[in-house]
């Protein structure tokens, strides 16, 4: 489901229509074949999901300097932001709380898994690392549709691809209040008849709008493609990043109102560091005109460091976290076109196999990151998934396109101490768990101006952090989640676009802890929930976009029976973003966006909760003239948080106490984009 343009994009700029018109012709004609990554022969299958998409236009006309700001483009998506300085926020789709933190959510970039299996929560990802200027597209898969991954495709997946084909030279600064520095670049060029080169890079620094919050992070990707014959295509890749920075820690409620920027002065030294290091092969192999062979390997090397202070047993202390990451995964996609009935039809095959290890250290009583106290776990945990997926898209008749779906998953690890612990978690061999996840979808072209789609697909998760390494956990089913929807695109006029999902996603055999070591499947949570998506044009020089999503998530059935009928903590009842951009002339454009979150439970019990906010952004835009020498030059001026509204961009209880991370204040941002 890509957001479509509202109009051609030449009538956003006139004077250079027929250079972009151009540009794409002339460089078709020199332009090597792409390497294909897996998931890219899915497309297809698309059309009977909810899967929005941001393309590369988008991405680069949101300006932002993490990915994770573009979701606010994306019905029924929201982002709990912790502020706290390398440390992933929770992100929210479809009624789950826990994405990017935990592992409610999906995410590979060009088919690669960014899910970390046991740092910090299961599945949790960062983002960061990568650069938002080199991003060909961003699709996300609302529910567990897709068959590119499987245990923590829950809420979604999160599918991200890098540009891999084409010449040019981009770069994008930006700079603000609060010492807010950014500095992206990217690189496509040419190397000879048969080789191509991407680079892209970036580098990040700010003060922070609290005391003790300066970050600074900095990230390099590169990726060198060679075209061996016709056929085969080979792809070299890696990718470098690393981040260091301090945080202020939350604030008590009551601190809060009195100082919504302040700093408890309990904490002192927390942060957090991190390297990241991944290193790719990818082999192209097409067998005929119609069926491809994709061949890659992967390893990834990661440290990753975090010092937090929180309130324990009536006072505050500050807790330290280490993990270091071991990554290396290969795998074989089958993919290709064929004619069925007279109606085309796309499938593709898949094998993976991934091992993860990781080394975990946890500390608490710390006093300014120096340690007082013996290590509470200092272990080494395995992760071992083998998988197999496949996928058919067929379009026989306008009124039927089906897509189904089935990935097999099988998962065997084990557990380490390195030395001695005074934490009781589990820590033995993992009994081996295997789950089958089937998605069927299909969609309607009931009118040329209408088309209908509904679907069905399963996820699971398995038992969280160390739950699944315990002898007790031997006998557990893995947590199974299945989803209905229904969705309708209507593109009512060449004026007015519109598309509404509808969906219902149950979730059972959860997992719960019955006594120290023991578990059992018992536990079920319903969502429910609405997507809406509209585009609107009024008159060529104004586009109105607004997307919405309303979830209802609840407890249906608990060991506890006062959480029987409670929301799920940390999802919104509602998000809504309202966008609106006026292009004055063909030089000037004024936009503008208008953002509400709805109230949300914060504890299991729904005795506290964050309140409802809103937050207004005005930009204003200046197309450089030819005579600067620069192609697409922008300049850009913008206030976020227009009316310097204080707000929590996310709560939490704690050791008893409720706890806020304020949202950031009014800020102003220069920008300048242009094309060398």
């Amino acid at each position: 489901m890509p957001f479509p343009t509202a109009f051609p994009p030449c009538r956003r700029a006139r004077l250079t229509c027929a250079f972009v018109l151009c540009l794409p012709l002339a460089a078709a004609a020199q332009e090597l074949d792409a390497i294909t990554v897996k998931g890219q022969a899915l497309e297809t299958s698309r059309a009977a999901y909810s899967v929005p998409t941001l393309g590369r236009e988008d991405i680069q006309a949101a300006a932002v300097s993490e990915v994770e700001a573009l979701w606010r483009q994306v019905p029924g998506m929201h982002v709990n932001d912790y502020q706290l300085s390398g440390v992933a926020n929770s992100v929210v789709l479809r009624g789950f709380g826990g994405g990017g933190h935990g592992g409610d959510i999906a995410a590979t970039l060009d088919g690669i898994s960014l899910n970390e299996a046991m740092s910090h929560a299961d599945g949790y990802f960062d983002l960061n690392v990568v650069v938002p200027l080199e991003l060909e597209e961003v699709a996300v898969h609302q529910g567990p549709v897709s068959v590119l991954q499987g245990n923590f495709n829950r809420a979604g997946l999160i599918e991200l691809r890098t540009r891999r084909s084409g010449e040019y030279r981009d770069v994008a600064l930006q700079a603000g209040s609060h010492g807010t520095r950014d500095a992206q670049a990217a690189l496509g060029l040419r190397l000879g008849a048969a080789s191509e080169l991407f680079v892209a890079a970036q580098h990040a620094r700010g003060n922070g709008t609290r005391p003790d919050a300066g970050y600074e992070r900095s990230t390099l990707s590169a990726r060198w493609q060679h075209q061996l014959d016709a056929r085969l295509r080979v792809a070299l890749s890696g990718r470098l990043h690393a981040a260091d920075g301090d945080s202020p820690g939350y604030l008590g409620l009551a601190q809060w109102r009195l100082d919504p920027q302040g700093k408890d002065p309990r904490v002192a030294g927390d942060g957090a560091q991190k390297h990241f290091k991944t290193l790719r092969l990818d082999v192209n192999y097409d067998l005929d005109n119609d069926t491809r062979l994709l061949a890659y390997a992967y390893g990834t090397q990661q440290d990753f460091v975090r010092w937090f202070t929180r309130p324990r047993g009536g006072r505050w202390a500050q807790r330290e976290e280490r993990y270091d990451r071991s990554v290396s995964g290969t795998g074989l996609n089958l993919s290709g076109d064929a004619r069925w009935a007279g109606g085309p039809a796309q499938w593709t095959l898949g094998l993976e196999a991934l091992r993860e290890s990781t080394g975990y250290g946890y500390w608490d009583d710390l006093q300014n990151r120096q340690r007082s106290a013996p290590a509470i776990s200092n272990r080494q945990a395995t992760l071992d998934n083998a998988a197999v997926f496949a996928q058919l898209a067929w379009q026989p008749h306008p009124l039927l396109q089906p897509s189904l779906g089935l990935r097999r998953d099988r998962f065997t690890g084990d557990c380490e101490r390195l030395g001695a612990e005074t934490g009781s978690d589990p820590c033995t061999r993992m009994q081996p768990v295997a789950h089958t996840s089937p998605k069927l979808g299909i969609s309607a072209q009931v009118h040329e101006r209408v088309a209908l789609r509904a679907s069905w697909s399963e996820g699971f998760a398995l038992p969280g952090n160390f739950a699944k390494y315990a002898l007790g956990a031997a006998q557990l089913d893995p947590n199974i989640f299945r989803q209905t929807e229904v969705g309708l695109q209507w593109r009512a006029s060449h004026k007015l676009w519109l598309d509404l999902a509808l969906y219902r996603m149950a979730s059972s055999q959860e997992i719960r802890n019955v006594a120290p070591g023991i578990y059992e499947n018992f536990g079920q949570t319903l969502r429910e929930g609405a997507e809406l998506l509209a585009l609107w044009t009024p008159v060529n020089a104004v586009e109105l976009r607004w997307n919405y999503g309303r979830a209802a998530s609840r407890v249906t059935q608990n060991a506890n029976a006062a959480l029987i009928g409670r929301q799920v903590a940390g999802v919104p009842s509602y998000t809504s973003t309202l966008q609106a951009r006026w292009r004055m002339n063909a030089d000037w454009a004024v936009q503008g966006a208008l953002r509400h979150v709805g109230r949300m439970a914060v504890d299991a019990a729904n005795t506290v909760s964050n309140p409802a906010y809103h937050v207004a952004d005005l930009g204003l835009q200046y197309r450089l003239p030819a005579s600067t020498g620069l192609a697409d030059g922008t300049l850009s001026v913008t206030l976020r948080n227009l009316a310097d509204k204080a707000y929590a961009s996310s709560m939490s209880v704690i050791g008893g106490e409720v706890l806020v991370a304020p949202g950031a204040p009014r800020t102003l941002l220069l920008g300048l984009t242009f094309s060398l």
